[in-house]
């Protein structure tokens, strides 16, 4: 993953496809370590883990475990920051780093939406957006300063507001746009656009659904796909290998995307897509 962070309108060479799996622990663990080596064998880059207590194990434990059992990295997708002190989340953070050999990448972002009922039924401080953008900087800070000199774990920030993408110019390797269900194409590569402005990011997208199934942990399962379609939203990729193949190649063209992060039900229908991209 580069760093080089120049700013301005020269031209830029197109990043390289890679490809994440958000492939939280079920209940069949066997099942789980088994799908972590398939998607690696498959091309995936990453393996990656929600940060919701209600769905699966910890983060961070689990990814530690997912390190172990293939050449692939891990990551989160992502820290909410108004759940987690900041000390202990660059804490976790760095060692995951340490533990996997420089193989961590750490998500994080202010919260999803929703995330102030979810405060609330914890007994926890409702932070204000900027307090919670707040914690990110403060989080990646304390970061930086564990890792030293000698080591920098990669940091990928959700993204959406002016605010939240000016923070990611400042502190992010990667940023992935929040999208949400209405928004048109044109939404998303607005903010991409800004983002590629500013800054030399690698910009990501998680696809929820491909072709009509939604993929679970990653868009309500009454999920509209009619309307994603008809709204040509970054949310939906085509069932279709080869049209899924000219549809990435598209938005890495006109909005800069290359890291694509789609669900674990996805792997396994993508993985011609993968193949075909992965590295290119």
């Amino acid at each position: 993953m580069t760093h080089d962070r120049t700013t301005g309108t020269a031209p830029r060479t197109a990043r390289a496809f890679r490809f994440g799996v958000v492939a939280p622990v079920g209940t069949d663990l066997p099942a789980w370590r088994d799908q972590a080596r398939r998607v690696a064998d498959q091309g995936y880059s990453t393996l990656l883990m929600p940060d919701v207590q209600q769905w699966q194990p910890a983060p961070g434990p689990s990814l530690a475990v997912a390190a172990t059992l293939a050449d692939l990295r891990v990551g989160t997708w992502v820290y909410a920051s108004p759940l987690r002190a900041a000390r202990n989340t660059a804490w976790e953070a760095h060692s995951l780093s340490v533990l996997t050999e420089g193989r961590f990448e750490m998500g994080i972002g202010a919260g999803r939406p929703g995330i102030e009922d979810e405060l609330r039924e914890l007994g926890m401080p409702v932070l204000s957006a900027s307090q919670r953008l707040s914690r990110v900087r403060e989080t990646v800070a304390l970061l930086r300063g564990l890792d030293g000199a000698a080591r920098r774990t990669p940091v990928v920030m959700a993204v959406r507001g002016p605010k939240a993408r000016a923070l990611a110019v400042d502190l992010a390797d990667t940023a992935t746009v929040a999208i949400m269900p209405d928004d048109a194409r044109a939404v998303t590569m607005a903010i991409a656009a800004d983002l590629r402005a500013r800054a030399d990011l690698e910009l990501a997208f998680h696809a929820a659904v491909v072709g009509d199934a939604v993929s679970p942990f990653m868009a309500p399962p009454d999920t509209d796909t009619a309307a994603l379609r008809a709204a040509d939203s970054l949310l939906q990729l085509p069932a279709d290998p080869g049209a899924a193949t000219e549809e990435l190649l598209r938005r890495r063209e006109e909005g800069g995307f290359s890291y694509v992060v789609v669900g674990a039900d996805a792997a396994d229908r993508l993985a011609p897509v993968v193949a075909e991209l992965a590295g290119r």
